[in-house]
């Protein structure tokens, strides 16, 4: 198996990591949020004394990440589909206070580092496609990607 380009992005679909090609991610964006059943005004109100009170639901705290790519090749996206499972290696970064705290996510293997009071993480998530699209620019030579996952 060749390893997946050092993006600290991959995605995994029954034990198979295409990875991320080399060429397709120099500019690779992502962003880590809540899915929309965990945030949002819906899910925030207040009581009658004026305080204001989440009213989401623990099991609805699940994360929702995009994924971005643009360079001068195509991701590796072929045989993947919307609402697929896959592990997925994220690269965007969690943190919490070393002393009393932990992940609240697994790791991803080797992502673990420590500043000050704080340790970082990349968190393994595992997450079923929600959104993909490929385009590309031919008279700028450019191909831009972009996926949507969100926890299962």
């Amino acid at each position: 198996m060749i390893a997946p380009f050092p993006t600290g992005f991959d995605i995994i679909i029954s034990g198979n990591a295409p990875g991320v090609n080399p060429y397709s991610a120099r500019g690779l964006r992502g962003t880590l949020g809540p899915i929309d059943a965990a945030k949002g005004d819906n899910k925030l109100r207040r009581t009658v004394n004026g305080t204001l009170v989440s009213v989401a639901a623990p099991q609805m705290w699940k994360y929702r990440l995009e994924v971005q790519g643009n360079d001068v090749a195509p991701a590796a996206l072929d045989g993947l589909w919307v609402g697929m499972q896959a592990t997925v290696d994220c690269h965007v970064e969690l943190a919490f206070l070393t002393a009393g705290g932990s992940a609240s996510r697994p790791m991803v293997p080797g992502s673990e580092r420590f500043d000050g009071d704080y340790t970082y993480y990349r968190p393994q998530l595992l997450m079923l496609i929600v959104e993909l699209e490929t385009s590309t620019d031919e008279w700028a030579a450019s191909v831009s990607w972009s996926m949507t996952l969100e926890e299962v």
